[in-house]
């Protein structure tokens, strides 16, 4: 065995550990809620669990599904030599990108002219994929990134903290891998799975993290005398860690989409992806402040208004 391969085997092993280590987490609670409801009603605890198992199926078994039977590809692999197998996967690849009809139309028209010339069809792949996908894809990344912050700073809960942010990563990978039309490698699938996991123990670590230990003591003693102050500031650096977190997976996924010559090694891809996320999380956290006035106040408006509102916003000018 390969040194090569030795290294695949042990990724895939951490993977399934993790995985098999978040089903009895996942199993664990689900017993326990349904064990609780038991003292209510029977039928109350049935109806959890057939509600539960949508969830799992729509949040967490669909986008696994998606993810693992996207064909495997790599805009690496426009550096590479063409062989008729490239080719069939650039096509396969083309034709799931052209279904979406999300392509400007002089990308897809480009596409759709070189699909029957290996070269062409990859140059104009990867031209569409370095200044139109990648863009989408970070529009994609800042999103997910958003929900992240706001429930988990909302919510006061560790171990739904855990569960919410595997399942809007997962569905943040499975909505880059059919935006690209391919998934990155077995291997550094198996490494996303790490991170996830990672990363949602951490959300979970975060809910019993103390405010008081981060900033100065004459800082505290400043706005401890403010009402609601230091809970609220609690939350929201909650919320940022772990939207901090999810922006860098996505832009690890994306990287592994989209590694090229001058960025193929674990080190450079963990630096840069910290250094981006770092510097979309203030645009993000700015995003979250602005919209959740506007989500609160909608809340406490009649379907009426919302429908003009809407109505309103999507009306074209003649």
């Amino acid at each position: 065995m390969t040194k090569k391969d030795s290294t695949k085997i042990f990724w895939y092993l951490i993977a399934l550990g993790f995985i098999l280590l978040f089903i009895l987490m996942l199993m664990s609670s689900i017993l326990d809620v349904g064990d609780r409801l038991r003292t209510i009603h029977p039928y109350v605890e049935y109806g959890f669990y057939g509600i539960a198992a949508l969830l799992v199926y729509f949040l967490i078994l669909r986008p696994v599904h998606i993810i693992l039977f996207s064909p495997s590809f790599s805009v690496e692999t426009t550096l590479d030599e063409t062989s008729h197998r490239n080719h069939l996967v650039y096509k396969r690849v083309s034709r799931r990108l052209i279904a979406q009809d999300t392509l400007p139309d002089e990308d897809e028209s480009a596409i759709r002219e070189a699909m029957n010339d290996p070269i062409k069809l990859k140059e104009a792949l990867n031209h569409t994929f370095q200044n139109h996908i990648k863009k989408e894809m970070n529009k994609v990344i800042r999103r997910n990134a958003k929900t992240v912050m706001i429930s988990t700073a909302i919510s006061q809960n560790g171990r739904l903290d855990f569960f919410t942010v595997v399942a809007v990563n997962l569905k943040m990978i499975k909505e880059l891998v059919v935006m690209c039309g391919f998934r990155p490698s077995f291997k550094n699938l198996s490494k996303l799975t790490i991170n996830v996991f990672t990363t949602a123990l951490i959300a979970e670590g975060l809910e019993n993290m103390d405010i008081s230990e981060m900033l100065p003591t004459s800082t505290m003693n400043t706005i401890g005398d403010i009402p609601l102050i230091r809970p609220l500031l609690s939350s929201v650096t909650q919320g940022m860690s772990n939207a901090l977190l999810t922006l860098r997976i996505g832009i690890v996924t994306r990287k592994y989409l989209f590694s090229d010559a001058k960025e193929i090694t674990k080190e450079q891809i963990r630096r840069t992806a910290l250094l981006e996320a770092a510097g979309m999380i203030p645009s993000v956290t700015a995003d979250v402040f602005m919209s959740l006035p506007r989500k609160i106040a909608n809340l406490f408006k009649k379907p009426e208004e919302k429908q003009e509102v809407h109505t309103e916003a999507t009306a074209k000018p003649i």
